[in-house]
């Protein structure tokens, strides 16, 4: 099963190379912003992020209903973060 997480942009890392790193449940990694060039992320805003993109921006709000939900999922959503959790992009 793959899911969307929501993650808080913690910094633009690279803007250059379109580069935010994210805070998502205490785990920070960098992810590509490039999907939304049109409306940047920036620090503090919320993403939602599948498999190392941002997708969209969301509103805390959502965010957090969308952590709470996902948390119920339980073994998939250890899942997806062990993923989220070993997985990097430089």
């Amino acid at each position: 099963m793959c899911l969307g997480i929501p993650g808080r942009i913690v910094e633009i890392a690279d803007s250059a190379n379109y580069l935010a790193r994210v805070d998502v449940s205490g785990v920070r990694r960098a992810i590509s912003v490039r999907l939304l060039e049109d409306d940047m992320p920036e620090p503090g805003d919320w993403v939602l992020i599948h498999v190392g993109f941002a997708m969209a921006k969301i509103d805390e709000t959502e965010a957090l209903l969308t952590l709470a939900a996902i948390k119920q999922l339980g073994d998939a959503y250890s899942t997806e973060m062990r993923a989220f959790d070993s997985s990097e992009i430089t």
